[in-house]
């Protein structure tokens, strides 16, 4: 990993420490002033990494972008901001995937990857059966869909050009987005913030780390 990214990471930690205790107290401005820096960093850390002087880098680069408008507009709990945050990190996962495929995959890892975080997706749909307002059950499906293969596109390229830290940020994101299911559709709450944004910050800052 590049000396540069350190103080990134920093930045991002410290954001982060700051955005839970926010959560947890359920004060709002404290969100909106910490959720944004906290993005940034890694975003800052995928340019720090050397996202801008590879191929596979300029495409994760719009993902981490992409996530940051995500981050942004799933702050607010009311139904329009979550499609609008839904659809751009649906569009964040293409761009990983199409980052993935930039980087070079085998794709007889990709269509193991594909059968395991597919049926991870499959459980995942039925986990969220008549909890998710029917408004918005073709959005977490296709959402859920995009995720699945963006994993499968990461073990992919893990097989053809190795790099744990790619992989290991991907199956880390997956699972964060467990979190933010169960917030919003089963059991809204402080808790799955405490375990669900470190993880996804973590898979965030893996990724980055691996655009050079």
């Amino acid at each position: 990993m590049e000396p540069t990214v350190t103080p990134f990471l920093i930045v991002t930690a410290v954001a982060l420490a700051l955005l839970l205790v926010f959560e947890v107290r359920a004060f709002e401005p404290g969100v909106w002033a910490t959720k944004p820096i906290a993005s940034a960093g890694f975003v800052a850390t995928a340019i720090a990494a050397g996202a801008l002087s590879t191929a596979h880098g300029w495409p994760l680069l719009a993902a981490f972008v992409l996530s940051l408008a995500g981050d942004v507009l799933l702050i607010p709990r009311s139904p329009g901001p979550l499609k609008a945050g839904m659809g751009t990190f649906l569009a964040a996962h293409v761009a990983f995937g199409a980052a993935f495929v930039v980087r070079g995959v085998d794709w007889a890892w990709t269509a193991a990857g594909l059968v395991l975080s597919g049926g991870f997706a499959g459980v995942f749909v039925w986990w969220l059966r008549g909890r998710v307002p029917e408004d918005l059950r073709v959005p977490v499906h296709a959402y859920a869909a995009a995720l699945a293969l963006m994993v499968a596109l990461a073990a992919g390229t893990f097989g053809a050009r190795g790099g744990w830290m790619l992989l290991a940020g991907a199956a880390a994101f997956y699972l964060s987005d467990l979190s933010v299911a169960r917030d919003r559709f089963v059991s809204p709450g402080p808790a799955n913030k405490l375990w669900g944004l470190p993880l996804y910050y973590g898979a965030q800052l893996l990724l980055a780390a691996s655009a050079g």
